[in-house]
Order: structure tokens, then C-alpha cells, then sequence
């Protein structure tokens, strides 16, 4: 088991600690687990009249914030990856705001979208299982700077904890 406890601060660039802080003293497997369920059950509730909303001008839409945290999930398992095999080749950063408006989000329904989000958690789970502790231990470069596998994990379920606090404070 693998917990975030257990997390040295040698091993996340300082920024990431709020998100690893959301995630509590959680298991790595365990909170991808609930965090993904959580997620599902949120975004379903949202209604239908909201989900294309933006608080602000130049704000996402609720759906473009789920996009986003999929696509971020999707980078940061891409790292878990390479760094998982032993790749030290620096990884470059992402402009998540460059992404935004090729996701097309919100031409799509809410059902697409969480379908796309439980299907890339199930892989991303998958992958995080097959890490044995010493594999979850490796780390590499990412954005100038240092990951471990496991931080990679529990930075992508605070990530999510922290846009679902943010549609429930700014959205709803």
C-alpha cells in the first residue's frame, strides 16, 4: 500500500502540495478508486441548464472544467509512464488553457464525457496496479521539475478534488 503520508517533499515541485494535501491519508489505489466515483456521482447531478455555464467571461463551462481534468489525468499518467520505465528524459510542461478550446467540449453531452472520464480512470488504474513500490518510488522530469510515480497519482486525484470545489463554489 501506498500511502500519501509516505510522500517525501523531494519527490513534487512545492505547487502540487495542495493537491496532494486534498487528498488526506489516503491509499494511492483506494483514492483513485473513490476519487473516481466521486467525480461521476458529482458531475451527474449537475443539471442540464448549468453544464454549458462559465462564472466568468473567459471562464470554462462546467464540461470544459471536466475536460480539463481529464486531459490533465491523461498527462500526468503519460509521466507516471515514462518515469515508471525508467525513461529520464525532462518532459516538457502542457498549456492546459491552449487546450481548452480544441476540446470541443461542450458540443458534447455530459454522459460522452463522464463515459471517456470512467474509461481513462479504469486504464489509468490498470496501470497504477501493475506498479510494484519500487516502481511507484521512481521518479523523473517533468515541466523542470521532479515527480515520482506515486506523487503523479495522488496529484491527479487532488487535481480533480480541487476543480469539483471549484464548480461547487464558483458554479453552482
Amino acid at each position: 500500500m501506498t500511502y500519501s503520508k509516505d510522500l517525501n517533499s523531494g519527490e513534487f515541485a512545492p505547487y502540487y502540495k495542495t493537491y496532494i494535501d486534498k487528498v488526506g491519508p489516503s491509499d494511492l489505489m483506494d483514492a483513485l478508486k473513490s476519487s473516481s466515483e466521486e467525480v461521476v456521482r458529482f458531475f451527474q447531478t449537475i443539471p442540464l441548464e448549468k453544464q454549458d455555464y462559465a462564472y466568468a467571461t473567459g471562464k470554462w463551462t462546467i464540461k470544459e472544467v471536466l475536460q480539463h481534468i481529464m486531459d490533465t489525468e491523461r498527462v500526468f499518467a503519460y509521466r507516471a509512464l515514462r518515469f515508471s520505465r525508467n525513461d529520464k528524459t525532462p518532459l516538457q510542461g502542457f498549456d492546459e488553457n491552449a487546450f481548452v478550446p480544441e476540446c470541443f467540449a461542450n458540443t458534447r453531452t455530459m454522459k460522452s464525457l463522464l463515459d471517456e472520464y470512467e474509461k481513462a480512470r479504469c486504464s489509468n488504474l490498470a496501470m497504477f496496479a501493475s506498479f510494484s513500490q519500487d516502481v511507484l518510488a521512481r521518479a523523473g522530469e517533468a515541466n523542470g521539475s521532479i515527480m515520482s510515480v506515486r506523487a503523479l497519482g495522488f496529484v491527479m486525484v487532488g487535481h480533480e478534488k480541487h476543480h469539483c470545489e471549484v464548480v461547487k463554489s464558483r458554479y453552482l
